[in-house]
């Protein structure tokens, strides 16, 4: 019995270290060096997919995206494939944002995590995942003019992502964790922002 619970153990420490790997794959900074622009200086200071929009391009912004979200995708699918199960599944997500948040890459700089998040809920969740994306993107789209637009664009999504996952009971125990995760990254996002806006003014 012991050797059997070591063995899972063993299991999620492995799947964790790969999801960390995963995660800290810098591709918004190797995007962005291949145009002659250090993301970490320039703009937000952040190495992700809006940062890259507004200092190299669409196009650059576009494939940092798509690979940030199927980083996080991947992480999780991996780890399940390792035989990582149920809410045990959040430890490797967590880890694969931490590794986006500190890649060892880059010395331990990196993004907020919105995209990896995204691609996350797609590894734990499938088409809701998918779905709630939509629900988000539509109230972002809508609450626009208002303030913290963004915010209430994650909660709409988070709230549908919670609800149609509330019939299955392990589903929903995921989801529940899951929004333990997403206030990790706003917050690691709010605090990281307002950082990087005092660093500024002290330097303007």
């Amino acid at each position: 019995m012991a050797i059997v619970e070591f063995d899972g153990f063993l299991t999620v420490v492995l799947a964790c270290l790969v999801s960390y790997i995963f995660g800290a794959l810098p591709f918004a900074h190797r995007l962005s060096s291949r145009k002659g622009i250090d993301i970490f200086s320039t703009g937000t200071g952040l190495a992700g997919a809006s940062n890259v929009f507004r200092s190299v391009g669409k196009g650059s912004a576009l494939l940092v995206l798509v690979f940030d979200v199927a980083k996080g995708a991947l992480a999780v699918i991996v780890s399940a494939m390792m035989g990582v199960e149920g809410i045990m599944l959040l430890l490797p997500a967590v880890v694969a944002v931490f590794g986006h948040w500190n890649s060892v890459f880059t010395r331990f700089k990196g993004g907020d995590g919105m995209a990896i998040g995204g691609g996350v809920a797609i590894g734990l969740f499938g088409i809701v995942a998918v779905l709630a994306f939509l629900v988000a993107v539509l109230v972002g789209l809508l609450a626009q003019r208002l303030p913290f637009s963004s915010l209430f664009s994650i909660v709409g999504g988070y709230l549908t992502l919670y609800l149609m996952s509330y019939g299955n009971s392990e589903q929903s125990n995921v989801a529940l964790g899951f929004g333990a995760v997403v206030v990790l990254i706003l917050i690691h996002a709010m605090l990281g922002h307002r950082r990087r806006k005092q660093a500024f003014t002290k330097i303007g």
